[in-house]
């Protein structure tokens, strides 16, 4: 069973600016990968890692090495959706004589985050920025303290509101299902189509 925790950041305005940054670099990384995806027909996370990690890393050296990793991790998730989910309109198996579409990342899409680049102390959270870790107040009921020690975290996604504020999406499983293949509790998971996601069909 998957719960989810939904925390707007108190960032400051030169805080947001260093957030909308990452956010459109993120966004780059993703559409750099892109046509591999297409060219190769593969959203395996791993496979997509040994193709596109060293010229990501050369092309986008600031964006860092861990963060790379989980662009690849976002691309990998969201063309499972695209091009695996049986309710999807673009099933792979549709395009069996032709070049898949091209999925085009909005720079106002959603980063994701792991261990390596984020962390959290009590009242406090530190995120990996292209400037350097950024810090912000992060107040918590005791409810949902009592979240991240009873349930295994499984995502973390910063977005944008349409107001500006950007906010933290944190995914948990329970203990007892940590047995379960977390891509495929996540494409599950996704089986709406990714709004932050185009297609531009093949030639």
């Amino acid at each position: 069973m998957k719960t989810n925790l939904c925390v707007a950041l108190n960032a400051t305005p030169e805080q947001a600016e260093k957030l909308r940054e990452l956010q459109t670099s993120f966004a780059q990384v993703c559409n750099a990968l892109s046509p591999l995806v297409q060219e190769h027909r593969c959203w395996n996370r791993v496979t997509l890692h040994h193709l596109a990690y060293k010229g990501l890393r050369e092309k986008f050296p600031s964006m860092g090495s861990q963060m790379t990793c989980n662009a690849i991790y976002a691309v990998s998730l969201a063309s499972r959706v695209v091009f695996q989910h049986p309710a999807s309109p673009y099933h792979h198996t549709k395009f069996e004589a032709k070049r898949l579409p091209l999925l085009r990342f909005s720079d106002q899409g959603p980063v994701y985050f792991d261990r390596h680049t984020l962390s959290i102390k009590p009242g406090l959270i530190s995120l990996y920025t292209l400037g350097g870790r950024m810090h912000c107040e992060l107040q918590l009921a005791r409810k949902d303290e009592m979240m991240f020690r009873e349930q295994k975290l499984r995502d973390v996604v910063l977005t944008r509101r349409p107001d500006g504020v950007f906010q933290l999406l944190f995914s948990f499983v329970h203990e007892n299902d940590g047995g379960a293949d977390a891509k495929t509790l996540a494409g599950r998971d996704l089986g709406t189509f990714p709004s932050h996601v185009q297609l531009e069909a093949s030639a």
